[in-house]
């Protein structure tokens, strides 16, 4: 080795670095670029390789020898320090270059076997007692073999970091110095909690699961997929991993955090104040996602597929394999969507506003999902008593409030409407006044349609199941063809009667004299499950006694007038000085009255409804309004 006493460092001219020694230099070696002109014996007394190809090129005895180190796993600052090493020079190894480090060692066969202590067994000791006992410094190695992920792989330095860190979030955080947020700078790099500036010795106890969220966000597709995939085989719990890969996926796919909502909650560690993000291909990322996403349901998860699925079809970098799989995860928890995440805007080159074949695809999902949803019967005992009732019930409204809503696109044709309806089956609905109305929405939006198209919308409609104010409305709803409004009609007569005998079959029941204490109350509920139509059937009663209470007061009105006209023809016989008319209508209270052909004549010409003609009239608005008591049913 030249005397180190000659050796003042090293300093560079251009592409070229030089050792400040009184000995010329007899080698050169070449590094991505850059020359090193350097001496033999530094190198060859702690370098196989190069000692090597030395041996090698003795033949040609030239003075100074050239040697290209192509295939040197770095870059030239790699190599100066190892260089400064050969040199009798300290190399201080740190987390992030201790990685470049150990292949540059190994690449140059710097084992014992060329002095004690060398580079590759320094490195090697650093990062078994030092990287893998650290949550950062685990992190931070994995980032700096990202540039040489192979020969990472062949020296085994991916596979050892990854399972360091999958055993610490699977071990107790208090049994490590994993530095936490949660401190801040009250934090010692020990996990210590500091007080002024002093190591008090008291750990930090966090029982946050989600404390590693932020850091392993740092790692690219490859690394964070094997991560994963190696805390799942030692057992985290799904709806952790599941939260870890949301976390992921919102920080490298743009929107998406709008429609999953803010995880303000998780708390960033200090590793990740050191680190960069990642470079990220985003069509990479969702492929692995689709693949790492356990199978699980919930709202919060739900909601995530459909953020995802949305935001894959904007940024088009969604294939058919990944758009299926995520259809087919929303339609297995179809029940758990809302509104607002299955209305997905069409990207495509369609003209609809919405993406609508998307969500029909997601409710044959569904309904594939539940091999017993299409036997369920349609009457009412068998949907409740059904185990798949309430989730079916739940898709029929959702499905009925989603029609609703597109039904304003005046590109959406008729059979997208019927198809969306008729998805379901027909025991999925109860009522169908959520189909009404959006029937309605949608004739009001195409008011161009014909009226063959119109009644042919009108049949997914079962008019029996609509409700009483769905029924009322439809009877006056002058959108509707004419053939419709007059089945709806029909049928609101048939519910009237059937109101009306059950009504009476009560009244029957209550005079029987030998009841059963059970028949009232099956009576009862046979009323309450006519959707209220028997309540028409009391207001049409008190309709009917107000009536013959109006009757009753008429003729009493008209019993009194005749008497008053009896006493006026009375008074104009009396007297002469009481014949003024103005008088005697003073002395009676009443008004001044004409002479008889004046009242004849009046009565022919005038408008005026005399009290008889008041009396028919309000007979005859009374039936109307009778009449259409029993039809308008609001």
């Amino acid at each position: 080795m030249a005397p180190a006493g000659k050796i003042t460092g090293f300093y560079r001219e251009g592409n070229e670095w030089f050792c400040n020694s009184s000995l010329p230099s007899d080698i050169t070696l070449v590094v991505d670029g850059v020359s090193f002109h350097l001496h033999k014996f530094p190198l060859l007394s702690r370098c196989g390789r190069i000692a090597n190809i030395v041996e090698e090129m003795q033949i040609t005895n030239k003075k100074t020898i050239l040697i290209d180190l192509e295939e040197f796993p770095g870059q030239s600052d790699a190599f100066l320090a190892i260089v400064k090493f050969c040199y009798g020079g300290r190399v201080e190894l740190t987390p992030r270059n201790v990685v470049m480090v150990y292949f540059a060692a190994d690449y140059l066969e710097m084992t014992d076997d060329y002095g004690e202590d060398n580079l590759l067994s320094k490195s090697e000791s650093f990062f078994h007692k030092h990287v893998l006992q650290n949550w950062k410094d685990c992190i931070l190695a994995l980032q700096s073999c990202e540039p040489v992920i192979s020969r990472a792989e062949k020296l085994h330095i991916v596979g050892r970091c990854l399972n360091a860190l999958s055993v610490m979030v699977c071990t107790d955080t208090t049994l490590f110095g994993w530095p936490m947020m949660m401190y801040g700078s009250l934090q010692s790099p020990g996990g210590s909690i500091l007080w002024n500036g002093i190591n008090t010795g008291a750990r930090i106890h966090s029982i946050e699961s989600d404390w590693w969220f932020e850091d392993i966000s740092y790692l690219n597709v490859e690394l964070f997929e094997r991560l994963i995939q190696l805390m799942e085989a030692r057992g985290i719990r799904p709806e952790n991993l599941s939260r870890a890969i949301m976390y992921y996926c919102k920080k490298y796919l743009p929107g998406l955090d709008r429609w999953q909502g803010g995880q303000s909650g998780i708390s960033r560690s200090v590793a990740s104040f050191s680190m960069t993000p990642a470079s990220v291909d985003q069509r990479v990322l969702l492929e692995s996602v689709v693949k790492l996403l356990p199978e699980m349901k919930g709202k919060s998860f739900c909601r995530f597929l459909l953020g995802l699925l949305r935001v894959a079809l904007i940024l088009g970098v969604i294939n058919h394999t990944c758009q299926e799989s995520l259809e087919r995860r929303i339609g297995m928890q179809l029940e758990l969507a809302t509104l607002d995440s299955l209305l997905i805007p069409s990207y495509s080159n369609s003209d609809t506003l919405y993406n609508s074949d998307c969500v029909e695809r997601m409710i044959h999902h569904f309904v594939s999902s539940e091999p017993n949803i299409t036997s369920i019967s349609p009457s009412s005992l068998d949907l409740e008593s059904s185990p798949s009732s309430g989730r079916l019930k739940k898709v029929a409204r959702l499905v009925d409030n989603y029609i609703a809503e597109v039904a304003s696109d005046v590109n959406l044709k008729p059979g997208k409407i019927r198809a969306l309806a008729e998805a379901l089956p027909e025991s999925s609905r109860s009522l169908h006044d959520g189909l009404y109305r959006a029937l309605d929405i949608y004739f009001k939006a195409h008011p161009w349609l014909s009226e063959k198209e119109m009644e042919l919308l009108c049949n997914i409609i079962d008019f029996q199941k609509l409700s009483i104010d769905a029924c009322a409305h439809a009877s006056q709803n002058g959108r509707l063809p004419l053939r419709v409004i007059l089945q709806v009609l029909f049928f609101e007569q048939m519910q009237l009667r059937k109101s009306l005998a059950g009504c009476l079959n009560v009244l029957d029941t209550e005079s029987a004299p030998a009841a059963s204490a059970i028949a009232p109350n099956e009576i009862t509920g046979q009323i309450v499950q006519r959707d209220g139509w028997v309540t028409v059937v009391h207001e049409n009663q008190v309709l009917k006694v107000d009536m013959e209470r109006m009757r009753t007061r008429v003729g009493e009105l008209e019993q009194e007038f005749t008497k008053i006209k009896e006493e006026m023809k009375k008074v104009t016989k009396s007297h002469s000085y009481l014949s003024s008319p103005r008088f005697v209508t003073k002395r009676i209270g009443c008004k001044l009255l004409p002479r008889s052909s004046d009242v004849e004549s009046d009565v022919v010409e005038s408008t005026t409804p005399t009290p008889r003609a008041s009396v028919e009239q309000a007979r005859s608005s009374s039936r109307q309004t009778r009449h259409r008591k029993s039809f308008s049913l609001f």
